[in-house]
């Protein structure tokens, strides 16, 4: 098969376009013919050499896919051959055959695309565990969601939209904080022109927001714990601006916030699938009612994925980044 190797751990001309054997599913998985897969920030950190593979993950780029199955294991009851699914993976999205737990692969949903299909399960495995399990962010409450134009931040904005929650965001441009908008953001926060914490604070009259969903970290987090409400949900998902933060302790204990935070890729089989059923219950209506939907920037031949990340690092687009592997 074709595949995407990381010749040396650099900048995005180290990804070549190689070929491999195809991998072979082994008890409770599936082999999935690829026809897309999307591109997503930890792939950037894992081909700079900061971010390994679990032990028991394909070295190959790629968290998330959607194909056609065409082979499972004899123990595994759905999906079979045949079967159109999207999938979360722990890698191997970035070729034209991938190795899939049963348990984390979902149906393509109806009126959706491949591509479209490929763009859900990273961002969409992500948001629910965190903002919604982690959180527990309610209807009737209010959520700051950091870097509202990423594929998380589009998918965020929506979900919290849906159900019943007020969605204050940022971005880095005003383009983009209109497509927060149009996403359903109450309030989209140009964060090189106002400050959120400014405006989170106008606009609730001082109370500050519930839940905080952040992927920067770093200098935002004491403005953060600033901007929480009493009882706050403050979860870390990313550290674009570092991993180290000075904070007011008095703060966190007068206000008695949690903060929190996970990573998704190492966890159990069954942690996950537990994530994978609550999407199929609660967010694939919705994506077949087309109330919520994947933002998509551009999609990519797999031949030009280090085109992909070379966007991806500029951060100019708007939504997911994907690859188109099969027609």
């Amino acid at each position: 098969m074709k595949y995407i190797e990381i010749t040396e751990f650099g900048g995005p001309e180290v990804l070549q376009l190689s070929k491999l054997e195809a991998p072979v599913a082994g008890a409770g998985q599936v082999l999935v013919k690829v026809a897309a897969a999307g591109i997503n920030r930890p792939d950037v950190m894992q081909r700079l050499g900061k971010y390994p593979p679990p032990p028991d993950a394909s070295a190959i780029l790629g968290l998330e896919l959607a194909g056609e199955v065409v082979e499972a294991a004899d123990n595994v009851a759905w999906p079979r051959p045949g079967d159109q699914v999207c999938a979360l993976v722990s890698g191997g999205g970035y070729a034209e055959f991938a190795v899939a737990e049963a348990a984390l692969c979902l149906p393509v949903p109806a009126g959706l695309s491949a591509v479209a299909a490929a763009a859900l399960p990273e961002t969409f495995f992500t948001v629910w565990s965190n903002l919604f399990d982690r959180a527990d962010l309610k209807a009737g409450e209010s959520v700051l969601i950091h870097g509202g134009s990423s594929g998380i931040g589009t998918t965020a904005i929506q979900l919290a939209k849906v159900f019943g929650a007020t969605v204050f965001t940022t971005a880095g441009t005003d383009a983009k904080c209109e497509a927060c908008r149009a996403l359903g953001a109450d309030f989209a926060i140009n964060y090189t022109e106002q400050d959120f914490v400014e405006v989170c604070k106008g606009a609730t009259h001082g109370r500050g927001v519930d839940v905080i969903l952040d992927m920067v970290a770093g200098d935002y987090t004491s403005r953060n714990i600033e901007v929480a409400a009493e009882e706050g949900r403050y979860v870390f998902i990313a550290g674009l601006r570092g991993f180290s933060a000075e904070v007011s302790i008095r703060s966190i204990m007068m206000k008695r916030l949690t903060l929190t935070g996970s990573t998704l890729r190492p966890r159990p089989v069954a942690f996950k699938a537990a994530i994978a059923a609550a999407l199929r219950e609660q967010v694939w209506p919705l994506l077949e009612a087309g109330r919520v939907k994947p933002v998509i920037h551009t999609t990519l031949p797999l031949s030009a994925a280090g085109k992909g990340h070379q966007l991806m690092e500029s951060s100019r687009h708007i939504g997911k980044i994907m690859l188109r592997v099969a027609d």
